[in-house]
């Protein structure tokens, strides 16, 4: 049960990662001028931040789904 949140979570995170930074490659040329200390497509940045971003993730699916292996299978389906 804990693996399977975690895989749905992680898929998710990483669909949203790369849309994330496609978006964030296509508008680099309009950000450019703002950006003071670092280039446009800085690549420590990309990844920094994509990481901090999928480390979050799964750090917010893991608590509930490590709750949800402490019930009890037939607790829950009665409840439903």
């Amino acid at each position: 049960m804990l693996r399977l949140v975690l895989g749905e979570a992680a898929a998710l995170a990483a669909a949203g990662i790369a849309v994330g930074l496609a978006g964030a490659f296509a508008s680099t040329r309009l950000i450019q001028s703002l950006l003071f200390g670092v280039t446009s497509t800085d690549a420590l940045t990309f990844t920094g931040i994509s990481a901090l971003l999928a480390v979050t993730a799964l750090v917010a699916s893991y608590v509930p789904a490590r709750r949800a292996t402490r019930v009890d299978p037939m607790v829950a389906l009665r409840y439903e």
